[in-house]
């Protein structure tokens, strides 16, 4: 089947909020119940599953021929909405499987990987915590970093999904907690690079942060990877609108070994935020931005306060 496809697309998608209608024991799920100020009910989480099953398979360039083979998702609450999500009826076609680890994460929101195992064929996956502190000392939980590896076209390579900590109480006051999990990630690639100096390493995530920013910076520098979305955000293009200002939390960076056409099975091609008419507001204030599901606790029933980002990888 792998010989039909002329370019692979790997994308990435903060999916806002996936979360079912039960109460869990262990996590602040509270907003995102039947009886909560949000009425997060049956219906609407049905409506959430299948509008995100209408994206999943269009991400990509206009000429792709198949769905991403690979999507990292930020924002997922546990296995029983990832089943529900692959399993749904725009999605179920498609045969995804997925990977997830439940994390500490206050919130109870995890990272997951979806992927066709039929082009994708998976041989190991774990996750990394991020240690962090808060002001009295106590260790303040976050989202864990997944890493899945496995084999595209007959070359080995690894994946790196990130949800970074949140800019809400302020942006340098924060900035400490997204240079902690640029530090973890520059680990685990120094380890995959020791078991292999040629490791092919993608990593993606929601950082939280835009391509200029030192978390982002010091990913690059430090693993020798190359972020393509630094030239893709512009003042009208990126993945989430915030006082009316475009940012590109959401990217997806790629070992420079990608452009290496002599000694590689993958070669790295395009990049861009999936930004497709259908996922934006159509009128008002907000035209052009995401089509969220919420705007605090107001109830729009679109897709995410995100769009996909994705690269395209071709064989050599």
């Amino acid at each position: 089947m792998n010989n039909n496809i002329d370019a692979y697309t790997i994308a990435f998608y903060n999916i806002e909020n996936l979360f079912d209608i039960k109460k869990a024991p262990l996590t602040n799920d509270r907003d995102f119940l039947p009886t909560s100020q949000k009425r997060w009910t049956l219906k609407r989480y049905q409506n959430k599953l299948m509008k995100l099953g209408t994206v999943i398979p269009k991400i990509g360039n206009e000429d792709s021929k198949i769905a991403p083979v690979i999507i990292g998702l930020a924002e997922v609450e546990n296995q029983n909405v990832l089943s529900d999500l692959v399993n749904s009826k725009n999605l179920i076609d498609e045969n995804y499987k997925f990977i997830h680890f439940d994390s500490l994460d206050e919130r109870g929101i995890d990272v997951a990987l979806l992927y066709k195992p039929d082009i994708f064929k998976v041989r190991h996956s774990e996750t990394f915590s991020v240690y962090l502190q808060n002001e009295k000392g106590e260790q303040d939980y976050t989202r864990d970093i997944l890493l899945v590896q496995g084999e595209l076209n007959n070359e080995s390579i690894n994946v790196i999904v990130n949800h970074w900590s949140s800019r809400r109480e302020g942006v340098r006051e924060t900035e400490f907690k997204r240079m902690a999990s640029a530090d973890v990630v520059n680990s685990v690639i120094k380890k995959l690079k020791k078991e292999n100096l040629n490791a092919k390493i993608i990593v993606m995530g929601d950082f939280n942060d835009n391509p200029n920013c030192n978390s982002l910076l010091l990913l690059e520098e430090e693993s020798d990877l190359f972020n393509p979305f630094k030239t893709v955000w512009s003042r009208d293009n990126g993945s989430l609108s915030h006082n009316f200002q475009w940012n590109l939390f959401d990217q997806i960076l790629v070992s420079t070994n990608f452009f290496d056409t002599y000694n590689s099975n993958l070669v790295y091609s395009d990049a861009k935020v999936f930004n497709s008419k259908f996922l934006t507001q159509f009128d008002g204030k907000y035209k052009g931005q995401p089509f969220r599901t919420f705007v605090g606790k107001k109830y729009k029933g679109g897709y995410s306060d995100h769009f996909p980002v994705f690269i395209e990888l071709k064989p050599s």
